[in-house]
This record gives structure tokens, sequence and C-alpha cells, in this order.
């Protein structure tokens, strides 16, 4: 009896490590295929981050070159106003002003 009784408990052990091994197997595709659904949300969020910033970052260079325009039209009444014995402060702070606004503009359409 007590043989009996081994067999029996060695069988079940058996089966349940068998069990738990088969369902280990059924669960690797399941993780893959988590895993890659994970990554595809990843890179989908990445490329609409990337939409988002390169969105902003055209409202930007377009308000900066209307800036731009604005700050041009001014140098250029300001010099209108000016005669070649004069020259205004206003003037030379007017195009250290644009010529950083200018700067900036560059550098933000070269993605810097």
């Amino acid at each position: 009896m007590h043989s009996t009784f081994k067999v029996l408990i060695f069988t079940a052990i058996l089966l349940a490590t068998s069990l738990d091994t088969v369902n280990i197997g059924a669960q690797i595709p399941q993780e893959e295929g988590l895993r890659k659904e994970n990554e595809e949300w990843i890179t989908k969020q990445q490329r609409e981050q990337a939409r988002q910033r390169n969105i902003e970052r055209q409202e930007k260079l377009k308000k900066e070159t209307d800036r731009l325009l604005e700050l041009a039209t001014e140098l250029k009444q300001y010099v209108d106003r000016t005669n070649e014995n004069t020259l205004s402060v206003d003037v030379v702070r007017k195009c250290e002003e644009i010529e950083k606004l200018a700067k900036d503009v560059k550098n933000r359409m070269k993605g810097t």
C-alpha cells in the first residue's frame, strides 16, 4: 500500500509538472505578442510626439518670421527718418534684435 501511495504521489507530481510546462509554453507566444504590441504602441507614440514637435516648431517659425518682418519694416522706417549725419541708437538696437532673431530662425529651420 505504501508503494502504491508513493507511485500515486509521484504520478501526481509528474502530471502537475508537465501541466505547468505546457502552460509556460502557451504563455511564451502570448508574452511575445504583448511585447510586440507594446513596441508598436511605443513606436506609434514616438512618431506622434515627433509630429507634434514639428507642428510646434513650424508655428514658432511662423511667429518668429512674422516678427522678423515687423522688425525689418521698423528698421526701414528708422533709416528713412535719418540722414547721412545721424545714426540713431534705435537703429543699432533694431539691427541687433533682427540679427539675434534671424539666427534663432536659422537654427530652428536646421532643427537645432
